[in-house]
C-alpha cells in the first residue's frame, strides 16, 4: 500500500529521503519503498515515523487525519 502521507509530509517539511532515512536509521531505499508501496513498514517503524514527523499513523498512510 502506497503511503501517501509519508511522501507528502516529507516534502512539506523540505526533507530529502537521505536525511529522513539517516534520522530513522534505515536505508534510503527502504524509505522509497515505503513511499511507493513496494514495502510496508512494521508497527514499530510506523510509530517512529509518526513521532519523527509529529503526525498520526493515519496521516502517514492515508494522507489525512482520522475522521470520526
Amino acid at each position: 500500500m502506497e503511503m501517501k502521507g509519508l511522501r507528502e509530509i516529507r516534502k512539506k517539511k523540505k526533507l530529502s529521503q537521505v536525511k529522513v532515512s539517516m534520522d530513522l536509521n534505515i536505508c534510503r531505499e527502504a524509505l522509497s519503498h515505503y513511499e511507493n508501496g513496494r514495502r510496508s513498514p512494521d508497527i514499530e517503524m510506523l510509530i517512529k515515523m509518526s513521532d519523527y514527523f509529529n503526525v498520526s499513523i493515519d496521516y502517514l498512510i492515508k494522507g489525512e487525519e482520522f475522521k470520526k
